[in-house]
């Protein structure tokens, strides 16, 4: 098979197949519209069963200030409470995977924002939601290859033992300081996403002494329209990044997050991963950090299980989903959706926070 060569920054180097005909590249291209016009339509759908039973858990909670009102008409069943956290949590599982965040970051500011849980309860099932998540898709994703154990392991050392203290901080705050502070991290994670942008191949001209000392380095075959690629990696920076780790387990466990909105930036544009490494690699390192801080939540009694049953089902489904088309579905579409929501959602529990 004749091989054409092309070398992508320092680090990465990439080799594609030499292509011998026209007709390929014309199917390609009439398949890149066929993916793009089926990624707003799964966008669409999902988009209105988000924003769907959002609408319906505010209009069940009484009015703007989120307690539960008891005279605002008759009160709804848990039953129909469970079937829409696991609707809900259906679709979060699904978009969490192909953005990489992790069910966490979603699940968290919808549930704070617009239900009428105590927000103690909320981060208990969104710890474990992120969990649910991560553990589904994580098979999926060592079978293609993409996810790095080299690059997880140090990253999620750091991250598990900041997870906890995290936690513990969280218990330790007011739910009204807790919700303000939540808010404000959502609206800061939206900014962080619309400005930080992406690098599919970050140019890593060489690697620092602690990636060469723990042999952080790999290949992975990509898939590109009617062709395969071979991707060689190489990172840099690895010190920031394990700091940068730090503060997002930190994070993670004071708001039961996950934080894996945090992960992909920091191995993609800190440490120089390529996005779709770091995506996958993400979802494998949430599985570990998360299950430190769940064991906090589970500790003080903060999983309820009439939530967390139906989110983790739910979510477990929907990422199994998300994971199956991660390779085949381009994420820019799911990642304009991906922020709106969050910035909705982030604007309601700040004002919920100040008591509005």
């Amino acid at each position: 098979m004749n091989v054409d060569g092309e070398s992508k920054g320092g680090g990465i180097r990439v080799f594609r197949p030499a292509r011998h005909s026209l007709g390929a590249g014309g199917r390609s291209s009439a398949d890149k519209k066929k993916r793009e016009g089926s990624s707003w339509r799964v966008a669409l759908v999902l988009a209105l069963v988000l924003f769907g039973l959002a609408g319906a858990a505010l209009a069940a909670d009484g009015g703007p200030a989120g307690g539960v009102a008891q005279d605002a008409g008759p009160a709804i069943k848990w039953s129909s409470w469970a079937l829409a956290l696991f609707v809900l949590s259906l679709a979060i599982g699904f978009v969490s995977v192909l953005a990489g965040s992790g069910g966490g970051v979603l699940f968290v500011p919808l549930l704070a924002g617009f239900f009428p849980f105590h927000l103690d309860f909320v981060r208990g099932a969104g710890i474990l939601v992120a969990l649910s998540s991560a553990l589904a898709a994580s098979p999926r994703l060592f079978r293609s290859g993409l996810v790095s154990l080299r690059l997880a392991m140090p990253a999620a050392l750091v991250a598990s033992i900041f997870s906890l203290l995290g936690a513990r901080l969280g218990f330790a705050l007011p739910e009204a300081t807790l919700r303000i502070a939540l808010g404000l991290l959502i609206l800061g994670v939206v900014l962080i996403m619309l400005a930080a942008g992406r690098l599919d191949y970050p140019d890593v001209k060489q690697p620092d002494w602690l990636a060469r000392l723990l042999k952080i380095r790999g290949h992975y075959n990509e898939p590109t329209r009617s062709e395969k690629e071979t991707v060689h990696w190489q990172i840099h920076r690895t010190p920031l990044g394990l700091a940068a780790f730090s503060l997002v387990g930190l994070i993670a466990g004071m708001f039961g997050m996950g934080a894996g909105w945090a992960n992909v930036p920091v191995l993609n544009l800190v440490m120089g991963a390529p996005l779709k490494l770091a995506v996958a690699t993400s979802v494998f390192l949430l599985s570990i950090t998360d299950t430190a801080a769940a064991w906090a939540y589970l500790h003080n009694g903060a999983v309820l299980p009439i939530i967390a049953v139906p989110c983790v089902v739910g979510v477990m489904i929907g990422s199994r989903m998300g994971a199956a088309v991660l390779t085949r579905m381009r994420p820019g579409v799911i990642r304009v959706m991906f922020i709106v929501i969050l910035l909705l959602a982030g604007v309601r529990t700040l004002l919920r926070g100040l008591g509005v």
